[in-house]
């Protein structure tokens, strides 16, 4: 019979633990359970830094006072932390009328152009969202309207695109538009909603908005608008007191888009070298065929007129910057001259040649780089180079050369031996004299004409009468 093996018990293998070392266990385990506890609810709060806001002065301009258009320069700080401080900044209380319809004129490939500026802004900046396109393209023809912005749609939309800092929308200086194509369906979406746009279709939401922002940045101008509605993450802001009401919205439409090489890629049949807008200003299409549009120079380049010394107003005098590039002088002159009927504008090369006053000597007049002249009561605008200094495509928009004239000997008259003297004739009566034709007062448009005769062709009166040109 097989025998069962006998285990041994429990107390074999009993051990004696001293009551130390138990007690030492438990206080052990009580501590593994305390500590985490004890650290859960007395932990210290973080400390998260917030920036603080820039406080932008709450100013309302004046009438008499043009609004400046500011860069777009973000507050630095999280989306987060941007949202929150966007929330905090309430809907203005003040009605918010719906802006009027725009209707564009104007040639057929400049409508083209303006549709295609327009859809390539309200694409890049609401991206293939059908809302958030429409309030985009309601802010820049609201734009187009004021007269703190260009007058033109892609004037608009590229303002300031030749600054990494200074444009108006980010898309036109980040690169987005050589990163980023459309697809074919998102680009037809967006000409739609731009042609609708310039032939009468408003969006009423947003008003008579000037700027907009996403929900998660924070530009330093916010919290010196009116802040009026909010369209999907974009919020719309409008000028504070007369500058955003609508009679504030009386510019001009142009009628002539601007050539933007950038937007050639987009749409090459509509941005090329255009002639109508040499026929308009000989000189504006430069050797590239772009056109350098005038809302591009910065304010700081352009100069006073010149009657801080005694001249006249319309009068400009200047050195020309370090590395302009020639095809820019004519927009630095637009810009210069701004809304001035007549103006005059005369830039040299070398600062030692600049002179400090009126009239020119023939020796300054020889050696002017570039100059411009308007007269919208004759209807006449000329740009010229100094073609000696800057090559120019055509001899056109030259000017014509000029040879300092020196002093010649006075003659002295010898009497002939036998001769007998004539007396002069007796003066005519009825018939005015030259002499007594009264000089013009100093500083009129009439003496300057005169003055840069030398430089500038004489204004040939228009063969039709013009039309009144209508309020700006």
């Amino acid at each position: 019979m097989a025998t069962v093996p006998s285990f041994p018990t429990a107390g074999a293998f009993s051990v004696r633990v001293p009551p130390v070392l138990m007690a030492l266990l438990g206080l052990l385990m009580l501590a593994a359970v305390a500590l985490p506890l004890w650290l859960v609810t007395h932990t210290p709060r973080a400390v998260v830094h917030k920036p603080a806001p820039v406080k932008v002065s709450h100013r309302v301009v004046p009438k008499t006072e043009l609004p400046e258009v500011e860069p777009v320069e973000l507050q630095v700080g999280t989306p987060d932390d941007a949202r929150a401080w966007n929330a905090s900044i309430p809907f203005s209380t003040l009605p918010n009328p719906a802006a009027r319809p725009f209707n564009i004129y104007g040639a057929e490939d400049s409508r083209a152009r303006a549709v295609d500026c327009l859809a390539a802004a309200v694409y890049y900046e609401a991206g293939d969202d059908a809302v958030g396109e429409r309030a985009v393209a309601q802010v820049i023809i609201n734009r187009a309207r004021h007269p703190a912005f260009p007058k033109t749609i892609c004037g608009v939309v590229f303002q300031g695109s030749e600054r990494s800092t200074g444009c108006q929308f980010t898309f036109t200086c980040d690169g987005a538009m050589l990163r980023y194509t459309p697809t074919a369906t998102a680009w037809e979406r967006a000409r739609y909603i731009a042609r609708a746009a310039l032939t009468g279709s408003v969006y009423k939401p947003v008003g008579h908005a000037t700027h907009y922002h996403t929900d998660w940045v924070v530009p330093y101008w916010s919290a010196s608008l009116e802040k009026i509605t909010e369209v999907s993450t974009h919020l719309f802001f409008r000028w504070t007191g007369w500058w955003g009401t609508p009679p504030a919205f009386n510019r001009t439409y142009a009628g002539i888009e601007p050539n933007i090489a950038l937007m050639a890629r987009l749409s090459p049949g509509a941005f090329q070298s255009d002639p109508s807008l040499e026929t308009l200003l000989p000189g504006a299409v430069g050797t590239d065929g772009a056109f350098v549009d005038p809302a591009s120079i910065p304010q700081s380049a352009v100069p006073a007129p010149m009657a801080a010394e005694g001249g006249d107003s319309n009068n400009f005098m200047l050195t020309l910057p370090k590395g302009i590039n020639p095809d820019a002088f004519a927009a630095l002159a637009i810009r210069t001259c701004g809304e001035r009927p007549y103006c005059k504008f005369m830039a040299w090369a070398d600062a030692k040649q600049t002179p400090a006053r009126l009239p020119l000597s023939s020796a300054q007049v020889s050696t002017m780089s570039f100059s411009y002249l308007r007269d919208e009561t004759q209807g006449f605008a000329k740009a010229l180079w100094n073609c000696g200094q800057f090559r120019r495509p055509s001899p056109v928009q030259c000017m014509r050369a000029q040879i300092p004239a020196e002093a010649a000997p006075a003659t002295v008259a010898l009497p002939i031996p036998g001769a007998t003297p004539i007396a002069a004739p007796a003066p005519l009566a009825g018939i005015r004299r030259k002499a007594e034709v009264a000089a013009p007062p100093a500083g009129t448009p009439a003496q300057d004409k005169a003055m840069v005769s030398l430089t500038l062709p004489a204004p040939k009166p228009s063969p039709t009468p013009r039309p009144t040109p209508e309020p700006r």
